[in-house]
């Protein structure tokens, strides 16, 4: 499967950390609006992506819920057909939410910053390492630190799971993490 080394951080000031990413990309931003229908899976994360772009992508990945740069491994399969696939795989493993946001793209040497309106949550960053044939994690990780330390994340600004994490948190009541 292919590799990633991921990190995912609350952006305190979002348009401050725009700017930086938009000094430091090769390419012009992307603007992708996204619905992300998440499934019940036995081990890791699997969801449907749908936005502009096509074809939709069934997305599976696994990575540890923690906060820093972690490994994300994962495999991706395209659709012409999103909302067969979305009723086939609701009928057999359920729906578990879904997650709306605005994704703003950013190509930074081999890394893609994702900076995401989030709809219900807030706003956030997303850095992918993407992982070279041959390249160790622990490259990957000191790619991710000096890209989180040139866009102002702190380390107090990192994030555990996924943002359907984070909406079921928020839902399952007054407990919830902020």
């Amino acid at each position: 499967m292919p590799t990633n080394i991921e990190i995912k951080a609350r952006a305190r000031d979002f348009n401050a950390m725009r700017l930086r990413a938009e000094s430091l990309s090769e390419a012009p931003v992307q603007v992708l609006p996204q619905e992300d229908t998440f499934f019940g899976a036995a081990h890791g994360r699997l969801k449907l992506r749908v936005g502009p772009q096509a074809p939709a992508q069934l997305i599976y990945y696994e990575r540890p819920d923690q906060g820093g740069p972690k490994r994300s491994d994962y495999h991706i399969f395209e659709t012409s057909d999103p909302e067969n696939l979305k009723t086939t795989l609701g009928l057999g493993l359920g729906i578990r939410g879904v997650v709306r946001k605005t994704r703003y793209l950013y190509m930074i040497g081999q890394t893609r910053v994702h900076l995401d309106d989030v709809e219900g949550l807030g706003q956030f960053m997303e850095l992918e390492v993407v992982m070279r044939p041959g390249q160790s994690d622990a490259e990957g990780q000191v790619i991710a630190e000096e890209l989180m330390a040139k866009l102002g994340v702190a380390p107090g600004d990192l994030l555990e799971g996924a943002y359907m994490d984070l909406i079921e948190q928020r839902e399952s009541g007054p407990t919830a993490a902020p």
